[in-house]
Parts: C-alpha cells; structure tokens; sequence
C-alpha cells in the first residue's frame, strides 16, 4: 500500500493509493483524526509524554480528548515541527530525567502515527513523506534517520509546494505558482509540469530509504515537475495565534496560556468563513468567564501591526525575481494554487489577489493537495529540481583575520550534475602532510533565524544581520581530511585538484586527483546529503 503523510505544524493529513478507484484519498484514523466530520480528516500535530524513559507518548486528538493541551505542563508539545533542526535557544525540558529535543519529539509523534496507521490499515509497502521548501540539512537528514527505523521498504521525500501542484491535477505545460500557507511556514514555489519523454523511469523523488522491490512499471510514460524557482520563511498560523492572544492581553488582560491560544486558534478559523467570531471564556481558578469576540477588521488591524503583510511581498518579490531571470513574467503564471490552513484567511486571499487575477486562483483543497499529490511519487510522476541551498568552502580571510566561506556550488544549480565543478588547492605550509577542507551549506545572506522560547511558546524571529548562516556538512574528525600528500606538499603551486557533482539523489560528491603524483586520492566520495 502506498501512503503520503504531509507533517505539518499544526494538523498533519495522510492520503492513501486506492488501487479499486485508482484515485487517492484521504485516511480518517481512528483516535487520531478529529472527529467533528472534518472534510478531510485532520490530524492536530500534538503530542503528550507519559514516559520519556519508555518513549511512552499520546498523539493527534487523543491529547485534546483528554485535556492534555489545556494547561501549562510541560510534558504537552505543540508546534515542534518549527524547532526540528533548528537551534534552540532557551530551555529544553527535562521529562523523566530525559532532555527532551524537538527533533525526539517530532521521531516520536511519526514513529506513534505510523504505528496507528499500520495497526488500522495493514503493512506500508510505500511511504512519501512532505518537507517544507525551506528546510536546512539537519531537517533533511533527521527525517532520513527517523525513516531508517520504520518496517517500511520504500521511503521518499518531496517538497511540499511541488506536491501540492500535483495533488491539484493541472494539466501539462502550465506554469504554477503554489503557495503554501500553513501553521509554521510560509513557502512560494513556481512549478511546471510537463510530459518526460524518457523510455525508462528511475527511481522516483528524493530517496531516504529503498527496498528490493520497484512499485512502478519501468514502461510507463514519466510525467516530470520541474521547480522553477521557490522561496520560504518561518511564518504561519501560529504567528498570528500567538498576535491574536496578545491583542486580548492588551485590550482585556487575559492571561496567555495554551487554552487562550486554542481559543485564538478558533477565532481564527471562524473569520475565515464569518466576518464576526466570538468565543466564550472560563477560568476554573479564579470562577471569571466572559466572551472573546474579534472581527476581520480587528484581525486585519494585529496582522499590520505585526508588518504581516510587509513579509508576504518580501517573499513574493524575491520568487518574482527568481522567475524573471528565467525569463517568467507574472502574466506567464497559468494558476496560483492556495494551501494550507492560513490560506484560507480572506486577508491573505486578498494579498494574493493584489499580484494575480482572481480567476488564476484556486483554493478548493488547502488541506489535502499535498499529501494527495506526494502519492503520485509512486504513481509514475519524476521530479527535475534545483538546489534551494548555495554549498561552498571555508577558508581563512586575511584581510577580516577570520573564517569565511566561498561559494562552490550556487543555489538555483539543477541536478543531477551532468558536469563537475573543479577546484585547485595547494599547500599553504612547509612539508604539509595532508589537505583539509570544510564544505558548509550556505543560507541566506541578510539573516538567518533564530528560534527560542518566550514563556511556554515557541518563537521564531527572523535577524537581519547581514551575515551568512551556514550549516558545516563534514566538520568533524576523520571527515575534514581529503589528500595525504605523499611526498609532501610545498606552497607556491597547486597540488590537487578537487571534482565536485551532486547526484540524483542530492548527494555531494567529491573526486580528489594528486598533480604531482597523478594519482586519484578519493573517488566519487561521498560528503552529504544536500537540499
């Protein structure tokens, strides 16, 4: 059985391969799922240790059933999703004399999901897992870890926005613009989809795991998603959770904790199809209740406040930008696809509307076109993509008198890499032994984010410092070495010379030839896993 599973911040969806109907659909699992006759089935990305020690968790919407996410305790995780792979600053809880990390609890709540799945639906032949655009290599290779451990033979990885333009079925040889607009993350990704030519199919997507069987038949025609450029931030519907909580902090001194921000949430939810929202408040301590109520001006008004809209055309512009230097204007855009629970907003439709015409955009399925789309992945769908990320080298700065990084591999490079790129090295001392060099993955260069706790919520800010983030790959003993140099090298001329390419499956790959001895130190060495 083929599954797709889109984790997001605040609800996670699974969609399944019907092979009766040949057409997917959307799981409804038993204790999991909200059952208020949800179209589609939600999953609430929540999570409740009982046992750290014993990896005993609660998940989805057993942790509301019970009331587990009413009170400050700290065995109660929301939103962790933004934490994974991300440095925390700030406290990390202690649960059962176990630290706990982001990372644990996102390994917990998937491997719990997965579990439920398996006991109500039979064994996983197939599983596509979603990823969001903007996802440094520590996301990436923690979701390879986690996959290493599920009883699954064929695991997969595609970015959420590229799913999405699947899961709305769009005709070929369109150019789409999917914005996907969830709890934790804002992603703009341009796709066209066209039809592949190619006779044989490879394996399909970004691999994280692959077993001895193929589920697809190497005479099928390949259909291919090409990503033309694409943009994310950390920004999402619970951003304006947290704003809403502290609209009525200011205005009717409520106190923040997680049954406000559940109560903001609905709020929320309500003025996407209401232009008044309102719901009753009760505090069990102090025996006071009375009534929140908020209109879409009002909420229109926190969300300027906080320069909402100022970061939406930050990220539009700079995907406009990508797309121009292909030679895309905004007209060439055949359809604006919407997903995502924040779509749904009337003001974040109107901001879309400011840059397209309303009959471009579509909105029937924010919730169900990614996970439904990442079920193509197995049903003959390949995907042609670029690196999100720039990959470079560090070296020492004479002139600042520190470390800095030059760029090897560009962002926007397509892959696989038909050609290397090539580097000369040389010695920079007497009778120097061997060669060491650093590769780092390069994030943006006006700032980088920062992630940290504020109270009981998890926060992240964006700091536009000017500086370059980088994510070291092969900082580590037994790793920085690339050439001994027999006999030893000399400054003054080069002494090797290092072939760099990326592979299908995004692997950094190096090839390392000696100069002087022409001999070949390392090749096709693996590095990383690149994103």
């Amino acid at each position: 059985m083929a599954i797709a599973i889109d984790f997001g911040t605040s609800n996670t969806v699974i969609a399944r391969w019907n092979p009766v109907t040949q057409q997917p659909e959307t799981l409804n699992i038993p204790s999991l799922s909200i059952q208020q006759n949800l179209n589609p089935p939600l999953i609430p990305s929540l999570l409740y240790v009982e046992d750290a020690a014993k990896e005993q968790v609660i998940v989805g919407q057993q942790v509301r059933d019970r009331g587990l996410d009413l009170k400050n305790d700290p065995r109660f995780f929301r939103s962790f999703k933004r934490g994974i792979g991300t440095p925390i600053q700030g406290f990390l809880p202690e649960l059962d004399e176990q630290t706990v990390t982001f990372e644990q609890v996102g390994q917990w709540f998937l491997t719990k999901v997965i579990q439920q799945l398996t006991s109500s639906q039979g064994d996983l032949e197939s599983l596509v897992l979603t990823v969001p655009v903007d996802s440094f290599e520590a996301y990436r290779h923690w979701l390879g870890k986690v996959c290493q451990a599920l009883p699954i033979e064929q695991v997969r990885m595609l970015d959420e926005p590229t799913a999405a333009a699947l899961g709305y079925g769009m005709v070929e040889q369109e150019v789409l613009l999917v914005i996907d607009f969830g709890g934790g993350t804002l992603d703009l990704s341009l796709v066209q989809l066209d039809k592949s030519t190619q006779g044989a199919q490879k394996p399909l997507g970004f691999l994280l795991k692959w077993g001895d069987k193929s589920l697809t038949d190497s005479k099928q025609k390949v259909k291919t998603a090409r990503v033309l450029a694409k943009v994310g931030q950390n920004l999402g519907g619970t951003d304006i959770d947290n704003w809403v909580v502290d609209h009525f902090t200011k205005t009717q001194g409520l106190v923040a904790s997680p049954l406000t921000i559940r109560l903001a949430e609905r709020l929320k939810i309500q003025l996407s199809t209401q232009t008044q929202a309102s719901e009753v408040y009760f505090n069990d301590e102090t025996f006071e209740s009375y009534e929140l109520e908020i209109n879409r001006d009002t909420l229109e008004t926190i969300l300027q406040e906080h320069s909402f809209f100022e970061l939406l055309d930050e990220s539009m512009t700079s995907l406009l930008q990508q797309a121009r230097r292909q030679g895309i204007e905004t007209s060439d855009i055949n359809a604006v696809l919407l997903v995502g629970g924040t779509v749904q907003l009337p003001a974040v439709q109107k901001w879309v509307q400011q840059y397209f015409d309303q009959a471009k955009i579509r909105c029937e399925r924010p919730f169900e076109a990614i996970a439904q789309g990442a079920l193509q992945l197995a049903q003959g769908v390949e995907l042609k993509d670029f690196l999100y990320h720039s990959y470079g080298i560090r070296y020492w700065d004479r002139r600042r008198n520190q470390h800095n990084w030059h760029p090897i591999i560009r962002a926007g490079q397509p892959y696989p890499m038909t050609q290397s790129i090539e580097l000369l090295l040389g010695a920079s001392v007497e009778s120097q032994p061997s060669i060491e060099l650093i590769m780092g993955e390069l994030g943006a260069d006006t700032g980088s984010t920062e992630v940290y706790f504020d109270g009981d919520r998890l926060i992240t800010r964006r700091l536009d410092d000017g500086t370059t983030s980088v994510k070291p790959l092969n900082d580590k003993d037994g790793a920085r070495n690339i050439a001994q140099l027999t006999p030893p090298g000399y400054p003054g001329s080069d002494r090797i010379k290092i072939f760099f390419r990326v592979d299908e499956q995004r692997f950094l790959r190096i090839t390392v030839e000696d100069l002087l001895t022409n001999e070949t130190l390392l090749e096709n060495q693996l590095v990383a896993q690149l994103s």
